[in-house]
Order: structure tokens, then C-alpha cells, then sequence
């Protein structure tokens, strides 16, 4: 147990008081009366974005250039330099199955990847507090507290996430310090009464300052921006798993970009249609009670496809080259090592 008493003071008997609570009773926490929220939970206050103005209509879009496009030809050469480069990469691959296999069949693929980023900012807030000690305090009396959403702040980067900590003006108020009473000092807990410790709420100040409102989502920042994903792939024949695929790097086909996008509905591939209007109503539903959105955008890319399949050594084998840079997928490779040590 710490004892902070100086000489000369005069301690209080505290021993018929029950530990103090850890937060303040509610009825501590006014409501700023410029502030509309939607629901109370926990002394946190979730805040309600301004409605926004209608977007743009939809334009009509011409497909006339996807239809054009052809998926890029993966020739027997490129096949090897890219297996080849992959061993490379690999410290427990040989490299002489790679040299020489025969190639015996190559089997190519376009597929497309949609994919939905939504950018957008929440603003939830509580209560926080520290010693007063009778410094000034931005309180009711400077004028009245703005609404959270027209508090300006500098929009980052689009579709980089970002924590912003700010106070919010005249929001703070001196109250009675919950944990210790007014008293400075309360019961400690380690010590089950046999002595007293300051009051770590108040600093022995007796009061508290309350000064501003916490975002509790982002750990005190009161703002918060979340990029929110929705991806697909469309279907494929080839047996290259699909979570590399969703990694693939692709070729940009189409790029739509503004505050608010709308679902593609015309696309030859009606999977890619149904899955940008599945994406953009989950983001929206998602997002509707509790954030402002304050950009989207929507991307379709071709992603091209190739199974190889070799011989080698009197056996057949198979792998995967896909994305526009030629990553590999080889699972049965023939030439492994394992430690250091040949596999015979």
C-alpha cells in the first residue's frame, strides 16, 4: 500500500466506504444540447451523419472496349521463365525439373475481379475525465458546443485509414470526483482498509474536469475514417485457389470513382453485374446508421489464368501461372529438398 501524506494532514476515516465505482452514475452525464444522437450504450453517444444530396444518375456505359480485349497469351517460353523464376525463389527448390520438363499442354483463362472500396468517417463519443486543478475550463459558459459533424477537420488521403483526436468546444464541466466523493482520498482496495491512497481520479483535488467527449470505437481519437472492402472473382475451370487469385495482380478493364457509385447492371458477365449491386447495397446497409461515406469506388480487372501441365521423369505434373506478373502456384513440384537434404 502507498501512503502520499504529508506532514500535518488530516485523514479522513474511510473504512465504513465500499470501493469507490469505477465510473461515473449516469446521471453525471449531461447531454450537450447541441448534439442529436442515436442511441446510448455505455455513456457512448453514436451520432447520426448529416444527410447527404442526391448523387449523380446513372450514366450508360459502353462496353464496346471489354469486349474487345483479349486475355494476354502465355507461350511455352514464358511458361518456363516464370516456374523458373519461382524455384528461384524457393530455398528448397531444385532448378533442373524446371529446365527439363516437357510441356505438354497449356490452358488459359481470363477472369475478373470486382472489387468495392468504400471510404468513410464515424464519429462516436463518451465522456472522459481528469483532475481539476483550477485550470481554465472550456465549458458551457464560452458558448455552445457545435455538432460533432460540423466540427471541421482535414479529410486525409482517400482510402487510407486515419485517426483524428479532437476535443469538442465547450464541452467540458467540473464535477464532484465519483470515485473518491469530493473527499480526495478513498478506501483502498489492495490494502482491505488498513490505510489510504490519493485519489488516482482526482489527484486529490477533490473535483474533476471533464473535458472532452472520447471516441470509444477509436481508443480516444473521437474521429475515425474506415476503408470497408466487397470483393468477387468470377468463376473459373482451372484449379488455382481462389484466395491467391483475390491477391492477383490485374489489369484495370474499368474504373468508376465519386462520393456515391452506382451498380453496374449491364456488364456481359451477369456475375459481375449482381455482384456490384450485392456489394454496393451491403456497404450501404452497413454503413447508413453509422457513418458518413465520403468516397466509393468500384474497379473491375482482368486477371489472366494458366494451368500448365508436364512431364517429368515419367510422370505428369501441373501448375498455375496467374496475374499480370506471372506468380506461380506449384504444389507437386518434383525437385524439393528438406533441409539441406535431398528427397530420394
Amino acid at each position: 500500500m502507498d501512503r502520499d501524506l504529508s506532514d500535518g494532514d488530516s485523514v479522513m476515516d474511510l473504512s465504513f466506504e465500499a470501493e469507490s465505482p469505477l465510473a461515473p452514475p449516469a446521471e453525471l452525464l449531461d447531454r450537450l444540447p447541441s448534439c442529436d444522437w442515436l442511441r446510448q450504450r455505455d455513456r457512448c453517444r453514436i451520432f447520426l451523419p448529416p444527410s447527404e444530396a442526391p448523387g449523380r444518375p446513372q450514366e450508360q456505359r459502353c462496353w464496346s472496349s471489354f469486349l474487345e480485349h483479349r486475355v494476354p497469351v502465355v507461350t511455352e517460353e514464358a511458361a518456363r521463365e516464370a516456374l523458373l523464376s519461382f524455384v528461384d525463389s524457393k530455398c528448397c527448390y531444385g532448378s533442373a525439373a524446371a529446365g527439363d520438363l516437357v510441356i505438354l499442354e497449356l490452358k488459359q483463362q481470363a477472369l475478373h475481379r470486382y472489387r468495392l472500396e468504400t471510404f468513410s468517417e464515424s464519429r462516436i463519443t463518451e465522456w472522459t475525465f481528469q483532475p481539476f486543478t483550477n485550470h481554465s475550463v472550456d465549458g458551457p459558459q464560452r458558448g455552445t458546443s457545435p455538432r460533432l459533424w460540423d466540427i471541421k477537420v482535414q479529410v486525409p488521403p482517400m482510402f487510407q485509414e486515419d485517426t483524428r483526436k479532437f476535443q469538442v468546444p465547450h464541452s467540458s464541466l467540473v464535477k464532484e470526483c465519483h470515485k473518491c466523493h469530493g473527499h480526495g482520498r478513498y478506501k483502498c482496495s489492495s490494502c482491505h482498509g488498513a490505510g489510504t491512497v490519493r485519489c488516482p481520479s482526482c489527484s486529490g483535488a477533490k473535483r474533476r474536469v471533464r473535458p472532452a467527449r472520447r471516441c470509444q470505437m477509436c481508443s480516444g481519437s473521437g474521429r475515425q475514417r474506415k476503408n470497408s472492402l466487397f470483393e468477387f472473382v468470377s468463376a473459373r475451370q482451372l484449379g488455382c485457389p481462389g484466395e491467391l487469385l483475390a491477391k492477383a495482380r490485374g489489369e484495370t478493364l474499368f474504373k468508376d470513382e465519386n462520393t456515391t457509385v452506382y451498380p453496374i447492371v449491364d456488364f456481359p458477365l451477369r456475375e459481375i453485374s449482381l455482384a456490384s449491386q450485392r456489394g454496393i447495397a451491403e456497404h450501404s446497409a452497413a454503413l447508413a446508421s453509422r457513418a458518413r461515406v465520403l468516397q466509393q469506388r468500384q474497379t473491375i480487372e482482368l486477371i489472366p489464368l494458366t494451368e500448365v501441365r508436364y512431364w517429368y521423369r515419367g510422370k505428369t505434373y501441373v501448375y498455375y501461372i496467374y496475374g499480370t506478373d506471372h506468380k506461380v502456384h506449384a504444389v507437386d513440384y518434383p525437385e524439393r529438398y528438406c533441409c539441406g537434404c535431398t528427397i530420394i
